[in-house]
């Protein structure tokens, strides 16, 4: 192993007796569980406040227990299953969606690996378990749940359903392109794929400090991976109606929302695990309380920035509109991907400086030149492809103008004018047809029928 790169000391993991892995294994699902009902109960609260709106406050003391009555209300509901329906898969699907989400957590650490706490006189460590390549095991299984969508949406046997899994498997598949390169930007400098590893070398200066645009990245693409606002094109109701879950009721569907809502959870477990010092003390409270990074004293700070990252997601659904597929889709493949490769290629230029001992003034000298050089060729480049706009125009003094060049239809702007519209000149007169009844007042000919059919019969 090169020296650069962190030695995993995974040795305290895989010793507890069983009893305390299924106690442990409970754990993680019961606080997945609850942080769910609160998300809801949050979301509703917090959207309703950003809104001018009450909010829920029926089931429970100020609305508290409105997310738990939801849930008993879709497990009582008539469970319909469609006619044209794929059976098996119908109702596997649910379930594979839900089942990944809860796993991802087995490996994400709430405090320090050594044995920090006791647990009925055992003492262990706060994480279920580690792997030397934990975060690849966090990619695979997040990939898993993407099938039980497609399944949903092709099962159904519907067109819609089908419509809004296929827009969930594309947008998933790009996005998790620009997170995997956001993830190999953290992996560059921790040198480690295990998730307790990784915390350990933020002890110092948590990468949100060293890796920023990494951080942001992956909060785009955690959105975009989670179907939510303003990213949730799968369950666009102005034009699908539901999308892949149009077809579900009672428990199923509550199923999808479960695996939702535990992904946003998960995902935020994840950027905190990444970026904000997992489960270390923030920087004020760790100058002065040495003891604030042991007991149980870290599971409070993870659980704190789990729930900020929670209100973003929040945040971000009651502030900004949803965006257009096309544009959606822009972003993922003609931006975040693009970026995250460079900024990738920044950072192991960096990390390779760095390891053969090029002062830091050096490193920056030789990354501010590229990405000056990038610039500007970037620059040379939009300023040719605008003279050649320019020399297409007619020398007329209004442009010709495409509706359809974006890819969207759009108005002209003043200047602009549309195209004739090529249209076949009629073989023949064509007929005018009076829909509903014949109005003899205004109908000639019709009353002169009527009149000479009131002749005969007198």
């Amino acid at each position: 192993m090169s020296p650069y790169l962190a030695a995993e000391d995974l040795s305290m993991f895989g010793r507890d007796p069983w009893w305390l892995v299924v106690v442990k294994a409970v754990f993680c699902f019961a606080f997945l569980m609850v942080t769910v009902l609160v998300a809801i109960v949050w979301e509703r609260k917090v959207v309703a406040w950003m809104q001018l709106r009450i909010g829920p406050n029926r089931h429970g003391p100020w609305g508290m227990l409105q997310s738990l009555a939801d849930g008993v209300k879709l497990m009582l509901k008539e469970d319909v299953v469609v006619k044209r329906a794929d059976k098996v898969v119908y109702v596997l699907a649910p379930i594979v969606a839900a089942i990944p989400a809860f796993m991802a957590i087995a490996v994400i650490p709430f405090g320090p690996r050594g044995n920090e706490i006791s647990i009925f006189g055992h003492r262990t460590t706060m994480q279920l378990t580690d792997l030397p390549i934990a975060m690849l095991y966090i990619l695979a299984v997040a990939s898993v749940g993407i099938y039980g969508i497609v399944l949903a949406g092709w099962s159904s046997g519907s067109t819609y359903p089908l419509l809004g899994g296929l827009r969930s498997c594309a947008q998933m598949i790009s996005y998790e392109i620009a997170m995997g390169a956001a993830f190999a930007s953290v992996f560059l400098y921790s040198g480690s794929m295990s998730t307790s590893e990784i915390v350990e070398q933020q002890a110092d200066r948590w990468y949100i400090v060293l890796l920023p645009l990494s951080f942001l990245l992956y909060i785009v693409t955690m959105v975009g991976e989670t179907n939510r606002a303003p990213f949730d094109m799968p369950e666009s109701e102005g034009d699908l109606v539901g999308g892949f879950n149009t077809e579900y009721s009672s428990i199923k569907f509550a199923m999808f929302m479960l695996a939702e809502y535990v992904n946003m959870v998960t995902v935020s477990s994840v950027a905190t695990t990444l970026f904000l010092g997992g489960w270390r003390a923030p920087w004020p409270v760790s100058t002065f309380w040495e003891g604030a990074n042991h007991g149980w004293w870290p599971m409070l700070w993870f659980i704190v920035k789990v729930q900020l990252l929670l209100f973003l997601f929040i945040w971000l659904r009651g502030t900004l509109p949803r965006v257009r597929y096309d544009q959606l889709m822009k972003l993922g493949w003609k931006v975040l991907i693009p970026v995250s490769l460079v900024w990738l290629m920044l950072v192991a230029t960096v990390r390779a400086l760095k390891n053969e001992n090029y002062d830091f003034a050096d490193i920056a000298l030789y990354v501010c030149g590229g990405v000056i050089v990038v610039l500007l060729l970037s620059f040379l480049a939009d300023m040719y492809r605008g003279k050649d706009k320019e020399a297409e125009q007619p020398a007329g003094g209004r442009a010709g103008f495409d509706p359809m060049a974006g890819g969207f239809p759009v108005p002209p702007l003043p200047g602009q004018e549309l195209p004739p519209v090529p249209r076949r000149r009629p073989r023949r007169e064509r007929e005018l047809i009076v829909s509903g009844g014949p109005d003899t007042q205004s109908d000639g000919s019709v009353g002169g029928s009527t009149d000479g059919k009131e002749a005969s019969d007198g």
